[in-house]
């Protein structure tokens, strides 16, 4: 928190106007509050006609509920899935997208709701005809606000809470079973025990293959290289060989929330299925392809519905989601809608990564305890006994648990098998999670292989364009691709249905992921619109670049939004290239990897490609999903509430070599690491509620 907004939210300072209570506050007067927030960007013009509409439905309405329901709605834009009042109430002025610094002269939430409680509020809430009070007797399903406790919610969004908790509770309160031949099984699979530095430990690839197999939801969490793949590819394989010697395979699918995060789980389930310890028969029966979520449940133009859904579930046993810290609340209540109830859900992801865009943190609130463990005594003796491992290992401490059954179902992989937790790129992610921004810096300025640290001197320092362009020492920057483009390009007479043009468009797209530049921001001279324009016009001043402005051939573009015409996700990166037509002209095509998992490359006309944008510098959130040899990560000059430890630790973990911090001003990256991500959301508590009326009845 900045000190500015310390004291805006603690002493409430003297503005042009005086502070009006909202109890005193007429509608009038709070909706042209509203319209002076959404002037300064403070507010969604979405939020204030929620606020209008609730007026409109409601025209007695007091004025601390029509803030409530604008507060509510702009917290969704924020990835909240609803508004916490003693939260707000606690710091009133970091519920609207506020400047770091704030802005003189304008009245703030803090002052609008000074001298106000949370039980005040709370009643001018519960007896608004537009909001069910969850915690009263009356249900009221028509109404557009939900109040629980102190949560408010729009609707749909409680539903979608609800939903899920409803149906993870009905997977995870099913009697679990064991398998046959479950032991001599996992011993096959694993057959070497686990060891660091010559001593044995517990092997949580071989835990978690152990009891996801005994029920039918299962999370797997983990950071880079600690096994998520390897540990659910053999899964598959405990799973499909009884099946497979019954004469009866269990239909698998795998899916992941983009074409990048698909793509890349395409690649290393092929290479972990390839040496799997099972039959030629098994392996076959694994599949490697992954689609995007959007198109397993067969999207719909147009529209918030997919085709499967509960009236049309999908036709699997098995489904394995990869990187599911990306997927919010509504794709996680359609994806559980239209699952068979009795199919397996395998959840793979990194609880420390960035939560989703939209609303939601899922994967954070399922894995909220999974660090500590909390497994019961029956499920240890039941692990021991089946898998011939026991929990713990030296130095780690895993707290008892009482039988939670989410607990008994989650497990945390903790060893890195790419990263060293003493040194370069996993001891920084280490600290950045761990919060240690003293060590972290220490780490940063001693000389290393792997992390490079520059501070700039200015906006326009030169240093900047020299790592982006030509990299550090044997780290690549973007120069690396475009010396691949015009090395490599094929005669000017090669036929334009060559295997040729694509299999040198292949070498550009690896080549252009060697290095990739993050930002924290959108906007602004550090923010991935005003680095773009700064990349592509040096590259032109450089003349690695034709042009810089419109089609140019180097040009590497970003889908922001589906396409299934040409079966483009968003998320996917692909790059303009000068290739032989049909009658030997040339033509500009942007080419793309194929989402099929072939590794191939096809080629779209520009023309046809509306909504991308050019991405030498692309956001953080955006690159989930993606690894890259070297990163950077360009820090603004001034603190911002989205930088997080959590955006630091998914910036520095999509590096697999080298990591390159770029700072604009000193103490950010302090203040950043000292930050968590706030995802206001009752979906853990929902879920309590859930499993224990299941376990009352």
């Amino acid at each position: 928190m900045s000190q500015t907004l310390k004291q805006l939210s603690n002493s409430q300072r003297t503005v042009d106007h005086a502070p009006v209570f909202i109890g005193e506050a007429s509608n009038t007067a709070l909706l042209q509050q509203l319209d002076n927030w959404v002037g300064r960007g403070w507010l969604r013009a979405l939020d204030r006609s929620f606020a209008t509409f609730i007026l409109e439905q409601d025209p007695q309405a007091q004025a601390s509920v029509l803030l409530a329901a604008a507060m509510t709605s702009h917290q969704l834009g924020r990835g909240h899935s609803c508004l916490d009042l003693a939260a707000t109430l606690n710091a009133p002025d970091f519920v609207l997208s506020l400047p770091p610094e704030g802005e003189e002269g304008n009245q703030l939430p803090s002052q609008w709701l000074l001298g106000l409680g949370v039980e005040h509020w709370r009643r001018a809430l519960s007896a608004s005809p537009l909001v069910e009070d969850r915690d009263g007797q009356q249900r009221s399903p028509e109404r557009p606000l939900v109040l629980v406790g102190q949560r408010l919610y729009l609707r749909r969004y409680w539903n979608y809470e609800r939903s899920i908790a409803q149906a993870l509770s009905a997977r995870l309160s099913v009697a679990t079973v064991t398998p046959e031949k479950l032991a001599s099984r996992l011993d096959a699979l694993f057959p070497d025990a686990f060891e660091i530095n010559g001593e044995r430990c517990s092997d949580w690839q071989k835990i978690a293959c152990a009891l996801a197999a005994r029920g039918n939801f299962s999370v797997i969490t983990g950071g880079p290289g600690t096994g998520k793949t390897t540990s659910v590819v053999r899964l598959l394989g405990l799973l499909q060989t009884p099946a497979v010697e019954e004469g009866k395979p269990l239909r698998i699918r795998l899916a992941a929330p983009t074409g990048k995060a698909a793509a890349r789980l395409s690649e290393s389930i092929g290479k972990a299925v390839s040496v799997l310890p099972v039959s030629a028969t098994v392996r076959e029966a694994i599949p490697t392809d992954v689609s995007t979520l959007h198109r397993l449940l067969g999207s719909r133009p147009d529209s918030r519905n997919f085709i499967h859904q509960r009236d049309k579930p999908l036709e699997l046993d098995v489904l394995v989601v990869d990187e599911a810290s990306m997927i919010d609340l509504e794709m996680m209540a359609c994806l559980l809608d239209a699952l068979p109830r009795q199919a397996r859900l395998i959840l793979l992801g990194d609880k420390d990564q960035l939560a989703s865009v939209d609303a939601g943190s899922v994967l954070g609130d399922l894995c909220r305890e999974a660090e500590k463990g909390g497994y019961s005594e029956q499920t240890t003796a039941w692990l021991n006994t089946h898998s011939g491992e026991t929990l713990g290992a030296p130095g780690l401490q895993l707290a008892a648990g009482l039988g939670d059954p989410l607990a008994q179902q989650t497990v945390m992989l903790r060893y890195s098998r790419r990263f060293d937790p003493q040194q370069g790129i996993g001891r920084l992610a280490k600290l950045v999670n761990e919060k240690d921004a003293v060590q972290a810096r220490s780490l940063l300025e001693q000389p290393s292989a792997q992390l490079c640290n520059l501070k700039l001197r200015g906006e326009h320092d030169a240093a900047l364009t020299d790592v982006i362009i030509n990299g550090k020492g044997d780290a690549p920057g973007y120069r690396h691709y475009l010396e691949q483009l015009r090395g490599l390009r094929p005669a000017s007479d090669t036929p334009w249905d060559s295997g040729l043009w694509a299999s040198w468009a292949g070498s550009v797209l690896s080549a252009f992921d060697e290095f990739r530049l993050l930002c924290a921001l959108r906007r602004g001279p550090w923010g991935v619109e005003g680095l773009n324009q700064r990349v592509a016009a040096e590259l032109h001043r450089c003349e690695l670049l034709a042009g810089e402005q419109g089609w140019y051939e180097g040009r590497p573009v970003l889908v922001t939004r589906n396409d299934y015409s040409l079966n483009l996700m968003n998320g996917d990166i692909g790059i303009a290239l000068w290739v032989s037509g049909p009658n030997a002209e040339r033509v500009l095509r942007v080419a793309f990897p194929r989402n099929d998992g072939s590794g191939g490359v096809r080629f779209v006309m520009p023309s046809r490609l509306v909504e991308v944008e050019t991405v030498f510098a692309m956001t953080v959130h955006k690159s989930q999903g993606s690894e890259f040899n070297h990163t950077a990560l360009v820090l603004p000059d001034a603190l911002n509430p989205v930088l997080t430890k959590e955006l630091l630790y998914t910036a520095i973990t999509r590096a697999k070599q080298w990591f390159s911090l770029i700072e604009a001003s000193p103490g950010v990256f302090e203040g950043a690491v000292s930050r968590n991500v706030q995802r206001t959301s009752g979906l853990a508590l929902q879920l309590q509620d859930e499993l224990a009326t299941v376990q009352r009845t």
